[in-house]
């Protein structure tokens, strides 16, 4: 049972990071991993989530809300950091497990890490779908029905019929477009996504600023209202739900360290990177709930979805155009989602195919662009295929209940390294150890406890199925394994 645990050294890891073979350019800045974790975090969760916790949850104390579930993602993001400057190559978690906990818990971490990276990247990108269709509706320009949906979709049309969707043509677009994309270069990428960003950043500054004008302060009382006797409506057990549901608007920060091998100073930029994009955005949240709930008594966003919370706030400004720049905001926001997303996960699997646990063709990197570019088409091929014909219904919760489990993992192996490799090098080392990765082991815990039962039931099926490829294939091939 032993060879199933077996770790591989930091010096190792970071050696095999500069065979020419698998190498991968070395473009980003810390700029470039800042707004690399922007566009991971902000995307339409900002938009529609708040106007629900808010109105079901935590009325104006939202914004306590918002703190909370900083916090939390804040603990996994420290142990993300130390990691990160210790061992500044591709892979994410899967290759903090594969240094601290050993090779089979560096597979499920990196298995689970599919449903995070490669699942809730079609889910974006079914979204993605939708917020298009509304937009061109602005303009009069209607999609037929039955290619914006899956053929598990129905929509009920004004004279009563029924339409039936065949493929979700929209999001394959999206896929494709942001996979050619990342082939052609992280360089370009970067470019993209920082245009990208920026563009959502001033469309939620520009509500913050002409929203703050229309405050009512009254809508602020009672700040936090009263209970109504129901674990979770409202009073500070209301709070604390509301942060559970808010924290899945956070994630997305992790997926910067799967970008550490293409780093230019990794051990100092990516905690710079990590933890820096993680503060802009609870920054921009918690100012961008406080002006929501001031603009609209908390109770109005009862019953509304999508957008529609931020547009009962917008009503009460008279900026209305507002609403069109909020939808732009989300179709930027979701691409660079997608973006980041298809990225971490060709890295991981990147890392996994080098080790021999996967096939050789995830590894593979293009000669002139420095991608792994077959990695890239084969996830393009996948995710489209997920996201013409599968509903988004199906795998949301599966995003987030990966995530967290590897939170879990990586706050887990920081307190494993502290123990066993008191004195490796680190540029960056997490505070007051063992109390921050205890508390984000409690935190993230703690938010999968409370999901559905059947988001449960799909990650034991799925985590099933990877163990059966582990021990039929992976184990097999694995090159450290074999090493005599």
């Amino acid at each position: 049972m032993s060879d199933y645990f077996k770790r591989k050294s930091i010096p190792q890891l970071i050696s095999e990071s500069h065979d020419g073979e698998h190498s991968l350019h070395r473009t980003l800045s810390a700029f470039n991993l800042v707004t690399l974790g922007i566009g991971a975090i902000i995307g339409a969760g900002l938009f529609s989530i708040t106007g629900g916790a808010a109105a079901h949850n935590a009325g104006p104390a939202v914004t306590i809300s918002f703190i909370v579930a900083a916090i939390g993602c804040g603990f996994a993001g420290l142990c993300y950091a130390e990691f990160a400057s210790m061992i500044p190559v591709a892979g994410s978690a899967y290759t903090y497990a594969y240094a601290t906990m050993g090779e089979f818990i560096a597979w499920v971490i990196g298995w689970d890490l599919v449903l995070e990276y490669a699942v809730g990247g079609a889910t974006v990108a079914i979204s993605w779908s939708r917020y298009l269709v509304k937009l061109l509706e602005y303009y009069e320009i209607y999609l037929p029905a039955q290619l914006v949906m899956s053929p598990f979709d129905t929509v009920t049309c004004g004279d009563g019929s029924i339409v039936h969707g065949m493929i979700n043509v929209p999001a394959v677009f999206i896929v494709v477009v942001v996979s050619m994309l990342l082939i052609k270069g992280t360089r370009e990428s970067a470019f993209v996504n920082n245009i990208i960003v920026a563009l959502k950043v001033t469309v939620v500054m520009v509500f913050i600023g002409l929203g703050w004008a229309y405050i009512n302060t009254a809508n602020y009382t009672p700040y936090i209202p009263i209970n109504t006797g129901t674990f979770g409506e409202f009073g500070w057990s209301g709070i604390i739900r509301a942060a559970g549901i808010i924290f899945f608007a956070y994630i997305g920060f992790d997926a910067v360290s799967t970008a550490a091998q293409e780093a230019k100073n990794p051990g100092r930029d990516m905690p710079i990177g990590i933890l820096v994009s993680l503060a802009i955005c609870t920054v921009l949240y918690i100012l961008f709930a406080h002006v929501m709930t001031g603009l609209a008594n908390y109770k109005e966003f009862q019953g509304q979805d999508g957008i529609a919370p931020v547009a009962v706030a917008i009503r009460h400004t008279p900026y209305i155009w507002l609403q069109q720049a909020v939808i732009i905001a989300i179709l930027a926001g979701y691409s660079s989602v997608i973006m980041v997303m298809l990225m971490g996960q060709s890295r991981v699997f990147f890392s996994m195919s080098k080790d021999g646990l996967l096939p050789k063709v995830f590894s593979e990197v293009h000669t002139t662009f420095k991608t792994p570019y077959k990695s890239n088409l084969l996830f393009m091929v996948f995710v489209s295929l997920f996201a013409a014909f599968v509903p988004a219904r199906v795998v949301g919760e599966m995003t987030s209940i990966g995530t967290l489990f590897a939170f879990i993992l990586v706050c887990a192996g920081v307190l494993y390294m502290r123990y066993k490799m008191p004195d490796a090098p680190r540029v960056f080392k997490t505070p007051f150890v063992p109390v921050v990765p205890i508390l984000g082991i409690l935190v993230c815990f703690g938010m999968m406890v409370f999901l559905p039962g059947d988001t449960w039931l799909r990650l034991i099926i799925w985590m099933a199925i990877g163990l059966a490829i582990y021990f039929l294939y992976s184990a097999k091939r694995s090159k450290l394994r074999n090493q005599k």
